[in-house]
Parts: C-alpha cells; structure tokens; sequence
C-alpha cells in the first residue's frame, strides 16, 4: 500500500529535489486561498470545522492518558475551550519506544510516501488550519492561511526532501568484489540499512505552531523515528490535527498511528523538561525562548538537540535610489504580524549625519520622521491595519508594550486597533523607540518594538551589528546602500558572522520572509539557531547507517 503512496506523489517529491538544487521559486502547495484553487466551499467549510471543535474534547486515542489539558484562547478575544489527552510522560515514552521499530524497518521509499500523503491531507485542510493558526497565534487570516497552511508545508515537504535524497545516496545493498592477481577475487555481498536514532520530540511554539514545527516533525517521521508533538500551550489546536492527521495515514498504511503522539501541557504543569530529558528521546526540536533553547542544549544530553531561540534582528540604512520604496518596506516589515516574527528587524541603524537619496540628503530627524509616518499611514485604517497587524499573541508581549511605550524616547507610540466582530481581540500598531545608548537596543524586544539608532557612519553601523550577531544571535539582516563596496563589505559581515543578509528590499519580498526550496531559514552559525531550515546537516543526523557483509 505505501508504495503506491510513494508512486503517487513521486512527481511532487520528483519537483522539490529539482527546485532544491536549482534554488528556483517552486512550490507544491499554492499559497492564493481562491476559491479556483481549493474550491468554492473550502472557506465556509474550514470555518466550520473549526467551529466544531470549540467547546469540546479532541479525542487521540493514544498511550498513557490520564485525563484533559488545554486552555486556549484566541487573541481575538474568545477562549477556545477545547480539551486534549493529557499523558503520563514515563507511560507514553514507554509505550512508543516498544512499538516504534516498525516503522523503523519500512522502506525509504514507504516512509516518503506516507509523510507526502500526509503533507497532501494536510494542503487539503488548509483553510480548517488557517482558522486553527489564527485563532491560537493572532496571526490574520491571510498570513495564517500563507504561514500556518503552504508555506508550513513547503518547509515540511522541504525536509523529506533532503531526508529522502540523503537517505537514497547509500545503496541498499553493494556487490564488493577484490581483485587478487592470479588467484579469484574476494566478493561479498553488503547491506546498507538505514537506523533511525529513537524518539523524537518537537516542541511548538505559539506564534508560529506549523511553520516552526513541520521541518522537525518531518526529518524525523521520514528517517524512521517515532514523534512525540509538544505543542506550546497557547498553540495546541493546529498541531493536534496534524498529529491526528499523521495518525490516520500510518493507521490506513498498517502501522501503528502512536508512531505520532500529542502530548499537551499547560503552564503551571510543563511536560516539555520531563520529555526531553527521557533516555529513549534521541532527537528534539525547539522553537522559543533563548533560556530555554539553552538549557536543552545543556542538559538533555542524551539527545541531538535542534534550537532555533532569541535573537537581535538589524537594518542598517546607509543610502538609497528609491527612498519612498524603502520606507514601504520597513514599513510593511515593521507591521507584518505586529512584529512576533523571529525574523523582523528590531534595530534599524542610521548613521547620525543621515543618508543620501534620489531626493538629495535626507538627515537623520528626516529619515526616522519618514519611517514613523510610513508605518502610522499604513496602519491608519483599521481594517486594513488589522489584515497586517493580527493580534498580540501573548500578554507578555503586551505588557512589553505598556511598558517601552511610557518613556520618554517614543517616536511613534502604539495603538489599539479595533477590528469588526471582535470586540475584545488585542490588537497593536507598532511602537519605535529612539536608543539612547548601546544597552537599551541590546536584547531582543519580542513584539512590535523596534529602535532608530543613530550611528557614527555606515562602518560604525556594521561593525555593532557583525558584534550584536556574534554576541546576541540574529536570523535576518537587511541593508539600504547604493555602494557596491559597502553592500560588499556587509555581506562580509554577514558571512563572518553567519546571519543571511538582504540588500536594497524596496518592493513585495520583506527582510523577514524566506522562500522553501530557496531561501535557508537561520544558518546554525550564531547563537539565534543552531541549525538551518534545511539542509542536509539537519536531517542526516536523525539515522545512522549499519552494514553487514557476506562472503559470495
């Protein structure tokens, strides 16, 4: 049966290998919500079973439930209301580690097929997802329908995709043949079999529950690990219904479906330490806090541990040819999901003397006045505000505002958005702030908070930020310049200090978007990841190889 599954999506598993080695726009899972591509009732219908799951239990018939967790609540103003199986951790762990070898003797080629018939099932709900994203992380319908829908699964169908290539390279079996001059050669017969390492554990996190999720949870499925799925508290729903959809496809396969388990906590009874530090746990994968990240690296030793944490996003403006297209875009990237991006840009460096533009010199009062009334005209309207705002997902990050929005170096204070039909949702303009020295910009302001930091010069401005990306980690970094030379050197330091860089973004791409099968996502090589979304260093650790040989 799964390798029909693998015949079936060999064409998309075919064209992601292509687009992987090409780096071309590609993708297998259409990103336009129309009604031409998913269908005329696929809207109202998702709606609906989004709907159907509030107020009630979302039953997983899976080992070592002891009872219900979950306290969701949408940040546009409602409580979810819905209740997952809570687990026993030594019970569940137990459970999964004795039945997961059959999934571990599969074949390549039946574990492909069953993870993309998965990614299949999952494009197919996409609009149920989009509601389920929305209404866990605040993001707006559009971005969870791109985010938490497509662009999540592009990333998961990225993962099988080097898994599979990876995995394939090694042949199944070698005929091994000595020559021996005048006597008969030596011939063996080897087998190659690929081992997967164990367990392996995701750990959500609420902003981001698919995008951030799927990259772990399919390199490890499709190298033959069992998962267990720790969503974050605040973002259950949309990852138990990949889980139950995982679940439904093993079961229809023949295996066993607790090869993919839930395993739902709550913040005053975390499970995610108990689980990680589980001998038979060999792989995890982390999306949060720097605190945190840190300390699975730290202590779960047993384990290979992938962290994507905290960092200290840059844009340095040095001069431009389009400044009104600059503008836009800082302004849109400042806005897009009110910030609570990994990868929008808190610091943006000016040098103290300003910038020259196709309008002549602009200073640096003019560029900062500029920024601010870009990003207050965008968010002007409301509705149009909240179609990129969304809502503020965690009250930490609204306290965070409350709090960086009374002192007295507001350049553009924050507002509250009332959006239709949601009377209660938390909804923020973004608040920029003007540094008043090195330590007030340092550390990462998770949420729509950024700085203006006027610099000496456009050398003083890459040097703070190659230190701030060695020191304090970064995913993204953009720069505005008409120098060769200087969109040079900072791509110098980009490379020293390992962060991707965008040069002179004035049009529809934003510093703090990237593109499966083109762009990485982080590079592993400062301290705001330790891996990159994807390549081969993040999948062809999750097995190992193991040979045995014969005389023939």
């Amino acid at each position: 049966m799964s390798q029909s599954l693998f015949e079936r999506h060999k064409d998309t598993l075919d064209r992601a290998v292509n687009a992987s080695r090409t780096r071309e726009y590609w993708t297998a899972y259409p990103e336009s919500p129309s009604p031409r591509v998913y269908g005329e009732e696929a809207n109202k219908d998702g709606e609906a079973a989004f709907k159907a799951y509030l107020n009630k239990n979302f039953e997983i018939d899976q080992p070592g439930t002891i009872g219900t967790a979950g306290s969701e609540k949408s940040p546009y103003g409602f409580d979810l209301g819905i209740t997952y199986p809570k687990v026993d951790v030594a019970v569940l762990v137990t459970e999964v580690e004795a039945l997961r070898q059959g999934w571990a003797k599969a074949s390549i080629e039946q574990r492909a097929g069953i993870c993309l018939e998965i990614l299949h099932r999952i494009n197919k709900r996409s609009f149920e997802m989009a509601f389920a994203v929305m209404h866990t992380t605040g993001q707006a319908f559009m971005m969870a329908f791109q985010a938490g829908g497509p662009h999540a699964q592009d990333r998961g169908l990225e993962a099988v995709v080097y898994a599979y290539e990876d995995m394939v390279r090694t042949p199944a079996v070698a005929r091994w043949e000595k020559p021996q001059g005048k006597r008969d050669p030596i011939v063996m017969e080897k087998h190659f079999t690929v081992v997967p390492r164990g367990i392996g554990l995701v750990i959500g996190c609420s902003t981001f529950p698919t995008w951030n999720s799927y990259p772990g949870l399919f390199a490890s499925l499709v190298t033959g690990n069992a998962v267990i799925v720790k969503p974050h508290p605040g973002g259950i729903l949309p990852l138990a219904i990949t889980v139950e959809i995982c679940r439904d496809v093993l079961k229809e396969e023949g295996f066993n479906p607790n090869i993919v388990t839930l395993a739902v906590d709550s913040a005053d009874a975390p499970l995610a330490k108990d689980l990680a530090l589980r001998p038979e746990v060999k792989l995890i994968d982390f999306t949060g806090s720097t605190g945190f990240g840190n300390w699975l690296e730290d202590n779960a030793r047993q384990a290979l541990v992938y962290t994507e944490k905290a960092g200290v996003n840059c844009v340095i403006i040095d001069s431009t040819d389009n400044f009104r297209g600059m503008i836009g875009n800082l302004s849109f990237t400042l806005s897009l999901y009110s910030g609570q991006m990994c990868t929008t840009p808190q610091n943006i460096f000016i040098p103290e003397g300003g910038i020259e533009t196709e309008d002549g010199h602009k200073s640096f009062d003019e560029v900062v006045a500029a920024l601010a009334t870009g990003v207050e005209k965008l968010n002007g309207d409301d509705a149009r505000a909240c179609a990129i705002l969304g809502a503020i997902q965690s009250e930490a990050t609204l306290a965070r505002l409350e709090k960086y929005g009374a002192g007295d170096n507001v350049v553009l204070a924050s507002r509250s958005v009332p959006m239709e039909g949601f009377e209660n949702a938390t909804i923020r303009t973004p608040l920029i702030l003007k540094a008043t020295d090195e330590s007030s910009y340092a550390a990462e302001l998770f949420g729509p908070i950024s700085y203006v930091v006027a610099s000496k010069n456009t050398a003083d401005s890459l040097e703070i930020v190659e230190n701030s990306v060695k020191n304090n980690g970064a995913i993204s970094f953009g720069i505005y310049s008409t120098s060769e030379d200087i969109l040079d050197s900072a791509e110098d330091v980009a490379c020293r200090s390992g962060v991707a860089v965008s040069f002179n973004l004035t049009g529809g791409v934003y510093v703090n978007q990237t593109a499966a099968f083109s762009d990485f996502h982080a590079t592993g090589c400062n301290p705001a990841a330790n891996a990159a979304l994807s390549d081969t260093a993040y999948v062809s650790n999750r097995y190992r190889v193991v040979q045995s040989r014969k005389h023939i």
